[in-house]
């Protein structure tokens, strides 16, 4: 119990230094993002409505204290602002535009990705030193491919060339969005392209990851005791080597399930697919600080949930780390 206390105690600490770098990072930019917009309107606002502006946006006060327990206030009541490139539109509003469109296409993918990757480094670790050992250099090379080159190439090969995927989007425009046939169809789509590249691109790090454990495991005493017993290989493969070979990449897998909710951003900027990780892309280019604020938070939280939820599940399957929790 003590131990659980302490991890989320850590958890809580850390959530709270990232919330206050995030608060901080933007203005300790040069210059003011609420000048920058207000420039827009070439000096035709009255002073009213440039405080109205400042008072919508958080920033009606120099003190820096004043602005930090106003930003605590806003995210306690889900508050994230306005965003200033697509105003008035909620950051909220534009967040929950683009999160399921990322669930949706890197969620999968990801655990596509850790499911076939780790069988087959179960399997070629079990299999060492036969013709299966080819898997390695294959799934390595796609991996060493900068994914942003690798992408385009995909692109230009299966959308250009051959025409097999649309060139870009989540779905045909035009399609009115709803639980239909015609719309779903043309999700899956256009998720499909982006999704082969995710899945061939990832696989060969979770491959070459359990490989190399499966192999460590395998010369352990108690998987020789088990054969010795003549246990099943496939009892031994799934009970006894696979499942203790598998620790560190589950907490891997945990990581990147937290990175899920940012996205894969060359993903979806190079596919133009409207997750958050494009989100973020046009933030960032429109200097659009509350929306940039709001999507860090949201990869901050996942990620740390994430990491709270692999370290608890690794005390679960491995007893051993519950000594002196």
């Amino acid at each position: 119990m003590k131990g659980f206390l302490r991890r989320v105690a850590f958890y809580l600490i850390t959530a709270w230094a990232a919330i206050t770098l995030n608060f901080l990072l933007p203005r300790l930019i040069p210059g003011d993002p609420v000048t920058r917009m207000l420039d827009r309107f070439h000096g035709q606002l009255g002073p009213n409505a440039v405080f109205a502006l400042r008072k919508l946006f958080g920033q009606t006060s120099d003190n820096i204290w004043d602005q930090y327990v106003d930003y605590w206030t806003r995210l306690l009541h889900g508050d994230f602002g306005v965003s200033f490139t697509s105003y008035p539109t909620p950051v909220t509003t534009i967040i929950g535009q683009g999160l399921p469109w990322t669930l949706g296409l890197i969620g999968v993918c990801t655990v596509l990705s850790f499911i076939i990757g780790t069988g087959l480094g179960a399997f070629v670790g079990w299999k060492r030193g036969t013709w299966v050992d080819g898997f390695i250099p294959v799934t390595t090379f796609l991996t060493s491919i900068p994914y942003f080159w690798f992408g385009l190439i995909v692109v230009y090969v299966f959308a250009v060339v051959l025409r097999w995927f649309p060139l870009s989007g989540g779905y045909t425009p035009g399609l009115t969005p709803g639980f239909n046939t015609d719309f779903i169809g043309s999700v899956v789509l256009h998720a499909l392209l982006p999704s082969i590249a995710i899945i061939v691109s990832s696989i060969g790090y979770w491959l070459l990851g359990m490989r190399n454990m499966m192999i460590t495991t395998l010369s352990e005493d108690y998987v020789l005791l088990a054969r010795a017993k003549g246990l099943s290989a496939r009892r031994i493969l799934s009970t006894y080597a696979g499942r203790n070979a598998l620790l560190p990449s589950l907490a891997g897998f945990a990581l990147s399930l937290g990175f899920i909710v940012g996205g894969s951003i060359i993903t979806e900027v190079v596919f133009n697919y409207p997750g958050i990780g494009y989100a973020l892309f046009q933030a960032v280019q429109g200097q659009d600080y509350p929306l940039m604020q709001g999507i860090f938070f949201i990869i901050t939280i996942a990620v740390l949930a994430a990491n709270l939820v692999a370290d608890l599940l690794y005390v679960i399957l491995d007893p051993r780390t519950r000594q002196g929790a």
